[in-house]
């Protein structure tokens, strides 16, 4: 059995090795490309680099001063913990642009675009997967979604549109379209870091093998399968087909060993496959902010 203190301070061990490289990534592409070129990106940082262009005060302490309000709402809609972590995160962030200098590396506006926005984003995913954000504009899209009903993705949209509006306006419309490309990169980086390997899919199978599916999914596959009754809506007759469906979720790196196992059995199986936005409980593990 476990101690007390091992119980205590594993998981921030394990939380830090993911927060501690993200924060060195994110500073390292802030300084080293978005920065010295006047690029911004999305929410609370590209709200502190849109300030820094424009009043030339620092960027930790805006930074610091913006993060805050978010990291006070962050303790109610999430939980203490979770406010704890990215205080910390925050903090060790400001730390490293106030003391470190990062190299600036390039001034091709499509590199800095490209690989501010790539460095950025991965080391948010490394803080998210850490139970930690450095951005706050999520704990607020996550608050205005449980108030208003809206979904999160939507309100962080609408948010950054008035960041890149006001870059548009207080730099130029340029800076803005390059700063929205990094958003993009930023955000590409951060969801496959977030869900990676691990980004899950919904696949709905209709055959008349069914059963022989079912076993193989559970038995080769070690996944899940929840069976619904169906019948069949197509054709002429009055009588339809009384028949099981069967529904599972995989990662994308199972997709071709199921399909090629399905196609072996039935190559004229009905599937179907749907993105997931998220999952929890049974064999699917939880989220990071979980």
């Amino acid at each position: 059995m476990s101690s007390p203190l091992h119980r205590l301070f594993a998981p921030l061990v394990r939380d830090a090795f993911y927060i501690i490289p993200g924060v060195v990534l994110a500073a390292f592409g802030l300084e080293s490309f978005l920065l010295p070129n006047a690029f911004i990106d999305g929410g609370v940082t590209g709200i502190a680099l849109l300030l820094a262009e424009t009043t030339k005060l620092p960027l930790p302490i805006l930074l610091f001063v913006i993060s805050i309000p978010f990291l006070i709402l962050g303790r109610f809609v999430v939980g203490r913990r979770f406010a704890w972590k990215t205080t910390a995160a925050i903090a060790l962030l400001v730390t490293l642009l106030a003391a470190f200098q990062f190299p600036e590396l390039t001034d091709d506006k499509v590199l800095v675009a490209v690989f501010g926005g790539f460095f950025l984003g991965t080391g948010i995913g490394l803080s998210i997967r850490g139970g930690s954000v450095l951005d706050g504009t999520e704990i607020l899209a996550i608050y205005l979604s449980r108030k208003w009903g809206l979904k999160i993705s939507d309100l962080i949209i609408f948010i950054n549109v008035f960041i890149f509006l006001a870059a548009a306006y207080l730099l130029s419309i340029e800076s803005a379209l390059y700063s929205m490309l990094t958003y993009i990169v930023a955000s590409k980086a951060m969801d496959f870091v977030v869900d990676g390997i691990e980004e899950y899919t919904g696949i709905t199978i209709i055959s008349d093998h069914s059963e022989e599916i079912r076993k193989t999914i559970i038995e080769k596959m070690g996944r899940g399968v929840t069976i619904f009754q169906g019948k069949g809506g197509y054709g002429q007759k009055e009588t339809r087909q009384n028949f099981d469906i069967l529904y599972t979720v995989i990662t994308r790196l199972e997709i071709r060993k199921l399909t090629l196992a399905i196609e072996e059995i039935d190559p004229d199986a009905f599937v179907v496959m749907n993105s997931i936005n998220d999952t929890r409980g049974g064999m699917i593990k939880r989220r990071p902010l979980e």
